[in-house]
């Protein structure tokens, strides 16, 4: 097994495939950065005082059941008792949605585990529990429990020193689970320029009709909103903001015992939320990424992206630069969610 700064990962994403260079000995040393928050080559390196330390990002090419276990195994040591397992299920007939025979094993591997959503807040498949059971069941999400966590209602989980909100209504079951697994489909998304693992649990554990009004900064006016209210939900930097508080509050709650995984697979510029409206994927798949650390592994995730010297990667960027999706980066280190520093650890 080999560590990889992040930088050294960046140089190569882009003419040749990850699992080529990985085998390759002799990092080069000197190369362009990535128009991101590109970081220095951390391997190797001894932290001395007041720089702090590196996260660790496990990384593999591969994009099967068997590296995504491979994968929790490396980050699972945390995790015990019941275990909520949070994904994206998607709407009906969803064509990026995770292979259900993936998570399906993920889902036996961990002991004690299910899966968890939440209602949404727009008018669609999975407005209502009940409509809801119904895509679930039509979208393959049946072998296993499902808990729709605002089934009952919901549950103000505080967000300690947040930019916006002080609270966050989650669907109120989350506070039945011990650990969460926060298992995330990385793609594009309408409003917040790509959807990591912050915004699987920002909004994705947030309840339909509460929480998520909060999240989207839409606390007054109809449910669900009309075509022009969407218009006037804050938007860019302050969304990100806002998810940044909702995610915090989550991940405080949870501690040491969730963790974060992100599949870089079918990653169209829109959201699963689009179902079967969502764009085409243009870019590659890219692998699979786990970490405990939320930031590192979405600042990950953002590099790979960027990485790539391939043009398939221009309309996902442009997604992402076009909403301000960076600055969910940003907002996650001004609340001290993680670290943007890591050290890429291939599995391959």
């Amino acid at each position: 097994m080999k560590d990889i700064s992040r930088r050294d990962f960046l140089k190569v994403m882009g003419g040749v495939a990850a699992g080529a260079f990985l085998a390759k000995s002799g990092l080069p040393k000197v190369m362009a950065q990535a128009p991101v928050v590109g970081s220095e080559d951390e391997t190797g390196k001894k932290a001395v005082d007041g720089e702090g330390s590196r996260a660790k990002v496990y990384y593999t090419e591969h994009i099967d059941a068997a590296h995504l276990i491979a994968l929790y195994d490396r980050i699972s040591e945390g995790i015990y008792g019941k275990v909520a397992v949070k994904l994206h299920t998607g709407e009906k007939h969803g064509p990026n949605i995770l292979p259900r025979d993936m998570v399906k094993a993920l889902i036996r591997h961990i002991p004690n585990s299910n899966i968890v959503e939440t209602n949404t807040m727009y008018k669609g498949d999975r407005y209502t529990t009940e409509s809801h059971r119904e895509t679930l069941k039509v979208n393959g999400w049946d072998f296993c429990p499902v808990d729709i966590m605002d089934e009952e209602g919901d549950v103000d989980l505080p967000v300690r020193g947040g930019k916006h909100l002080k609270e966050v209504a989650m669907g109120g079951h989350i506070i039945n689970y011990d650990s969460m697994v926060v298992l995330t489909h990385f793609k594009g998304h309408a409003m917040g320029g790509y959807g990591g693992s912050l915004k699987n649990i920002a909004i994705g554990c947030a309840s339909g009709q509460h929480g998520k009004r909060q999240v989207h900064g839409y606390t007054t006016g109809p449910m669900p909103p009309a075509g022009e209210a969407w218009g006037k939900m804050p938007m860019q930097d302050t969304f990100m903001e806002l998810m940044a508080d909702s995610g915090k509050a989550t991940v405080d709650y949870f501690g040491k015992h969730i963790v974060f995984l992100n599949v870089l697979r079918r990653m169209s510029v829109d959201c699963d939320c689009a179902g079967t409206s969502a764009a085409e994927p243009k870019i590659a798949d890219l692998g699979m990424l786990a970490s405990t650390d939320i930031l590192a592994v979405d600042q990950a995730s953002v590099d790979l992206v960027y990485g790539r010297k391939n043009d398939d990667k221009k309309d996902l960027i442009e997604r992402i630069e076009s909403r301000h999706g960076l600055h969910q980066l940003q907002a996650m280190r001004d609340l001290k969610m993680g670290n943007d520093k890591y050290e890429l650890i291939s599995i391959d």
